[in-house]
């Protein structure tokens, strides 16, 4: 019998070797609360409608999905149209398999061997990851200390490197900050200057921003080279369904459709995803929800000594801690899940149940109460208390 190929014997790419797998620790403990999932389920008669979609789908399961997806692409259209501020149509809006595949291929259309993607760290790991996979090179700059980027940072680190790809996240993964447009603006500014990319804006937080921030959809009639991207995994607690979608000029729609997978989005996605844009005022309904419990988290942690980010997301960072290693495995051992993302003296958490919250709380007062987990936070730029969500946050 012929022996099998081991691992390292695979003709794998050489930028590939020594790489990990993306992906969340998968854990059997009573409160999760490290993937930034909306908590709240879709309700029995949001499930009975999914279900008579997906039905009347499988009437058709024979034949291939509409390729393009418009009807889908419509109704997203018309749900970002008010944070837009002027209608979008049809043909300025594209959707994939999770916002993950709209990265991708973006990275497929203007990335690739030669080429370079810039982005802020610390930031969403998958930008990165996405270019490396795609043959493309990455460029990472570092944020600010309190984890903001500034527009003369952002323009003289794009007239440096002249990426083909500039990936700004707001609200930002891990930290949950917001970019204010003059920091858009000035990205875009540099790149039509230098003639040599496209910015993507990651707003697959979106939904959970404070009052006074506002969404980079409304720079799009200024910016041909914008493009703007979003999940329903989060505000429309449709994780499991796998459905991102981006904004942008016509062309960039044009230039997406070169590299995509024939009929990539399947019937049953479409179906489930258009009733879920039916029902989005019942969805976003717990958007409000997890937001309060969001500021709560910021408040108390903060009083009891942590450092927090302020956040405009569903999550929140907060440290500073000797070892955040340490930290994390004693909340597991408590049966609290959250995130080490691999920021040194940080951990990210996601805004729960209100009873997920109260034990996630509990137990960081435990873990506190050890000196050899207490953090050393005062004198951290990023901890500073935020404004309610219900309040002007930053503009």
């Amino acid at each position: 019998m012929t022996r099998p190929l081991t691992f390292d014997e695979l003709p794998l790419r050489d930028d590939l070797r020594g790489q990990a797998p993306y992906g969340a620790p998968q854990l059997d403990v009573p409160v999760l609360l490290n993937t930034n999932e909306n908590p709240h389920p879709p309700s029995a008669g949001l499930v009975d409608a999914m279900g008579k979609a997906a039905a009347l789908a499988a009437t058709e399961a024979n034949r291939y999905p509409d390729r393009q997806a418009e009807a889908l692409r419509a109704d997203l259209a018309y749900y970002l149209t008010p944070d837009a501020g002027f209608g979008l149509r049809t043909d300025q809006v594209w959707a994939a398999n999770g916002s993950n595949e709209v990265l991708q291929q973006l990275c497929q259309a203007f990335g690739g061997p030669g080429r370079v993607a810039l982005g802020f760290e610390p930031s969403y790991t998958m930008h990165r990851l996405i270019a490396m996979a795609t043959g493309t090179g990455w460029a990472g700059e570092p944020r600010e200390p309190d984890f903001t980027i500034t527009p003369a940072a952002v323009t003289e680190a794009i007239r440096r490197h002249r990426p083909s790809l500039v990936f700004l996240t707001s609200p930002n993964n891990p930290t949950g900050t917001a970019l204010p447009n003059d920091v858009l603006a000035a990205a875009c500014a540099a790149v039509d200057e230098t003639g040599t990319g496209m910015v993507v804006v990651d707003e697959a937080y979106a939904e959970f921003r404070r009052a006074g921030v506002a969404s980079a959809l409304a720079l799009l009639p200024s910016r041909p080279r914008l493009v703007v991207t979003r999940t329903m995994s989060k505000a429309f607690a449709l994780a499991g369904a796998r459905v991102g979608y981006l904004a942008a000029h016509s062309a960039v729609i044009d230039a997406l459709q070169l590299v995509r997978l024939p009929y990539h989005l399947s019937t049953f996605t479409q179906a489930v995803a258009r009733t879920a844009l039916a029902h989005a005022d019942e969805l976003l309904g717990t958007v409000e929800a997890v937001k309060a419990q969001r500021d709560r988290m910021v408040a108390e942690l903060t009083g009891l000594g942590c450092a927090v980010a302020p956040s405009d997301a569903n999550f929140v960072l907060f440290g500073r801690f000797p070892d955040q290693r340490a930290a994390w495995q004693a909340l597991l051992d408590a049966g609290i899940l959250v995130r080490d993302v691999g920021l040194a003296g940080w951990l990210r958490v996601t805004a729960g149940l209100p009873s997920e919250v109260d034990a996630f709380l509990a137990a960081v007062g435990v873990l506190l109460a050890d000196p050899a987990t207490t953090p050393a936070c005062s004198d951290h730029p990023a901890a500073t208390r935020q404004p309610a969500s219900g309040k002007a946050g930053h503009a």
